[in-house]
C-alpha cells in the first residue's frame, strides 16, 4: 500500500493530526515552530503562529473555529487571527513536576473531555517527571490522573469509550497500557499492559482508533504504522516514506484515510529521505471515527 505525500510540510515535529469534519479540512501542529496548520484539498494550506510551542489540540463545540491546546504553561484556547497569529487564553495553567517541560500528546474522550500528557523537553534525560492531565468544559483546573511517565503518547478511547489506551515513548519504556475507562466520571482504572513494542520495529508514538476497534500507532524510528487487534495482536503495518512518523489520524469523507504527521531531524543527513517532516495519506481499508469535540 503506497503512501500519497498530502504536503512537504517539513514540519520539525508534526503532530496532532486532526480532521475537521465541518471544514473538510486537516489540523495539525508542529510542536517547535509553535505553528498550527491547516490542509484543505482545494483551499490549500495555511498555518498560525502561537507564543508557546503547542503539542495536542482539539476542536472547540461551543465556540466554532477555536481549539483547546497544550502548549508549554497549560492548556489554552486557540483562535487563528487574521494577521497569522494564535489568540491564545489560558484556560488551566499547569505547575509541571521539574523546569523545561511542555504537554505533548493529548485529545479528547468520547465525552469531549481533552486529555494530554506532560514531558521533560530534554527527553534522552528519561525522567519520569510526565504527567497525564484532563479537563472538561467547565473545570477550574487540569485534573491530575497519572504520573511517574516519561513521554506520554498514544492517547486513544474504544469504540465504545470504555477501554483508554496510552504508550510512553521513551526507549527505555515503549509500551502500550489499556484501562478500564469510567465515561461517566473520565477516571481510567485497571492498568494493564495492551503491547509491549521493544520487540517490535518503532518506538511508540501516536494512535487513532478505527472503527473496528483496532489501535493504530506509529513506530517512530521504523517509518511504520501499526494495527493493533482489541486483543493486542500486530495484525499489519504499513509504510510511510520516513522514519520517524508521529502521529496517526483517520479524515477524509468517508473517514476512510488515514493520514500521518511526522518529524524532520535537525543536523541529520535527510538524503534517504527527503520529505521528511511531511504529512502522508494511507487508504488503510477501514474507516474511522469523527474526532470529538471538546466539550460535547
Amino acid at each position: 500500500m503506497q503512501a500519497e505525500l498530502v504536503l512537504d510540510a517539513r514540519n520539525g515535529t508534526g503532530e496532532s493530526p486532526v480532521w475537521h469534519a465541518a471544514e473538510q479540512a486537516l489540523y495539525w501542529v508542529d510542536i517547535p515552530a509553535r505553528a498550527l496548520h491547516r490542509w484543505h484539498a482545494t483551499e490549500g494550506h495555511a498555518n498560525w503562529t502561537a507564543p508557546e510551542m503547542i503539542a495536542c489540540i482539539a476542536p472547540r463545540a461551543d465556540r466554532p473555529g477555536t481549539w483547546i491546546a497544550g502548549l508549554e504553561s497549560g492548556l489554552f484556547s486557540l483562535e487563528p487571527r487574521a494577521d497569522g497569529t494564535l489568540a491564545a487564553t489560558s484556560i488551566a495553567p499547569v505547575e509541571h513536576a521539574a523546569p523545561a517541560m511542555r504537554f505533548n500528546d493529548g485529545r479528547c474522550d468520547r465525552q469531549g473531555r481533552f486529555w494530554a500528557g506532560t514531558m521533560l523537553l530534554d527527553m534522552a534525560a528519561g525522567a519520569r517527571v510526565g504527567r497525564l492531565y484532563s479537563h472538561g468544559q467547565g473545570d477550574a483546573n487540569a485534573a491530575l490522573r497519572l504520573d511517574d511517565l516519561i513521554v506520554p503518547n498514544g492517547l486513544s478511547w474504544s469504540p465504545d469509550g470504555r477501554t483508554m489506551y496510552l504508550s510512553d515513548s521513551h526507549p527505555s519504556v515503549q509500551a502500550v497500557w489499556a484501562f478500564d475507562y469510567d465515561t461517566a466520571s473520565g477516571t481510567p482504572s485497571n492498568r494493564r499492559l495492551f503491547v509491549d513494542m521493544k520487540p517490535l520495529p518503532g518506538r511508540p508514538d501516536g494512535a487513532a482508533m478505527d472503527a473496528e476497534g483496532c489501535y493504530w500507532i506509529c513506530g517512530n524510528d521504523a517509518g511504520l504504522v501499526h494495527r493493533f487487534t482489541p486483543g493486542g495482536r500486530l495484525d499489519r503495518s504499513l509504510a510511510v516514506p520516513v522514519k520517524k512518523p508521529a502521529m496517526c489520524a483517520f479524515g477524509g469523507a468517508g473517514l476512510d484515510t488515514l493520514f500521518v504527521t511526522s518529524i524532520r531531524p535537525g543536523n541529520t543527513d535527510l538524503s534517504d529521505q527527503p520529505l521528511a517532516g511531511g504529512v502522508f495519506a494511507l487508504r488503510p481499508g477501514v474507516a474511522g471515527f469523527p474526532e470529538p469535540m471538546y466539550g460535547t
